[in-house]
């Protein structure tokens, strides 16, 4: 593989990244202080566009591997069709509409349209790093040019969604510091701008534009600078498995059930923390106004040590590069504990750091899951987007249970859009989400991969047996 070719490979999913991202760290306190939706309604937003795209994940995969060859592959096509709906549908999810009643129904509905689509594209975009080379090596390398921009990706959406709509979330009277004896007053008075005021939904709107700019950037790249290779390993005589059957299998594989249980426990975590940082922040360190420089220090941090994590798993292999993932959470702990503005940098670099490592492992580590199955079965063909779905699927799924149980708990906590200070349950319900539970999903998720079997000597033996197969 060249570098240009890995690089447009690369470049073509960080649009995907540059819009989740501006979700996951804005979206829940758009719709709660923009938008004026309750946590419970936002809780069903968040949880049933996530649950949505989970379920597009396994009905993606079925017709993607039902799908025949065309001069330009059999995944490319799905990637161009589905990315100007995409763009779409993004906007709209941004947009505040004029109406009150309907505005619950309206953010569930571009939500769901927007998290299926990018579905249909991700699963044949992931999927595609199989049929890119035959040689681990090589995948593993264009992996890690994927996570790394897919990384610089999940930044640039950060920094521009944070630099351009932190003026909706600025007001002046609530950096002064309140009396000791808080009034009710201080606790009632608006922090944010009423949505009626123009401000506010205009620049969510522009952020959206230039967003959707990107996506199509991204996909002109990839469809110029990548070409996709029919399946190096299939016979002429091999037949591709069915797709109910062939999760059947999936499902049985002792290797992927391990890893995949892993890190939808990991991911949720991330999770987790992503969607409730900018409301710690905001609500409970006191670090109104450094939120966007935080977000924007903890993806810098992750970018910039993808290639450590990639010579890391190299030399001493992916299973110990995991513990890195655990890095995170004494840190974490601390800035709950004793919010302080200086710890909370030094917080945000160390949470790149195992973040970074979140988002490579399991990316790399599945073509190797992938080889695994294919020694195992070796005439079946078109698998390869049956994990990739099924895989998807279960850490959207898991996160969108914990994104919908967090919003739901500050719903419970008494929670209110738009207020100076919050109550004394809603900032501990704050750190219980920051702090005590991703540590948890980390720990547990952690100790499940300890038990992974495919280590980097039979990762060696496979490939070997795979060379003489093909």
């Amino acid at each position: 593989l060249s570098i240009c070719g890995k690089l447009c490979y690369a470049i073509g999913g960080a649009p995907n990244q540059v819009a989740g991202s501006a979700a996951a760290f804005f979206l829940q306190i758009y719709l709660l202080d923009i938008a004026h939706i309750t946590p419970f309604h936002a809780s069903l937003v968040l949880f049933i566009g996530k649950a949505s795209g989970a379920v597009t994940d396994p009905i993606a995969g079925f017709f993607i591997s039902k799908s025949r060859w065309t001069k330009i592959g059999r995944l490319m096509p799905w990637m161009l069709a589905c990315t100007p709906f995409t763009v779409v549908s993004y906007f709209f999810m941004w947009y505040l509409p004029p109406f009150v009643s309907g505005r619950v129904a309206w953010y569930l509905t571009f939500y769901c349209l927007f998290q299926a689509l990018t579905t249909l594209f991700q699963v044949p975009y992931s999927a595609l790093t199989m049929f890119l080379s035959t040689d681990q090596k090589e995948r593993d390398s264009a992996t890690a040019y994927r996570m790394t921009m897919e990384v610089l990706g999940t930044l640039i959406g950060a920094a521009l969604q944070g630099q351009i709509v932190a003026s909706a979330h600025v007001s002046h009277h609530c950096t002064v510091t309140p009396p000791v004896n808080t009034t009710d007053s201080w606790h009632d008075t608006p922090s944010f701008p009423d949505p009626s005021d123009p401000l506010s939904p205009q620049v969510y709107m522009i952020a959206a534009g230039v967003i959707g700019g990107v996506y199509l950037l991204g996909i002109v790249i990839l469809f110029l600078g990548v070409k996709e290779k029919d399946d190096p390993y299939a016979l002429n005589s091999d037949s591709a498995i069915p797709f109910c059957k062939g999760l059947g299998l999936t499902m049985k594989h002792g290797p992927y059930v391990k890893l995949t249980a892993s890190f939808l426990l990991i991911s949720t975590a991330v999770q987790l923390e992503q969607s409730n940082f900018v409301l710690f922040c905001t609500h409970a360190a006191g670090l109104r106004n450094h939120f966007q420089y935080l977000v924007v220090t903890i993806l810098v941090s992750a970018a910039v040590s993808i290639p450590f994590w990639q010579t890391f798993l190299q030399r001493f292999g992916k299973k110990c590069a995991a513990c890195g993932i655990s890095w995170m959470i004494p840190f974490a702990v601390m800035l709950v504990t004793m919010p302080n503005l200086i710890l909370a940098y030094f917080v945000a670099f160390v949470s790149g750091l195992s973040i970074a490592a979140s988002l490579l492992l399991p990316w790399s580590m599945l073509p190797d899951v992938v080889d695994n199955f294919r020694l195992q079965n070796p005439h079946g063909k078109g698998h390869e987007t049956i994990f990739y779905s099924s895989y998807v699927f279960f850490t959207k799924m898991s996160a969108g249970i914990g994104l919908g149980i967090s919003a739901a708990g500050l719903e419970f906590t008494g929670y209110k859009p738009g207020i100076c200070r919050q109550s004394d349950d809603v900032i501990l319900t704050l750190k219980i989400l920051i702090g005590a539970v991703p540590a948890i999903l980390i720990l547990v998720g952690l100790f499940i991969l300890l038990f992974y079997p495919i280590t980097e000597e039979s990762r060696k033996e496979t490939k070997l047996a795979l060379e003489v197969l093909r």
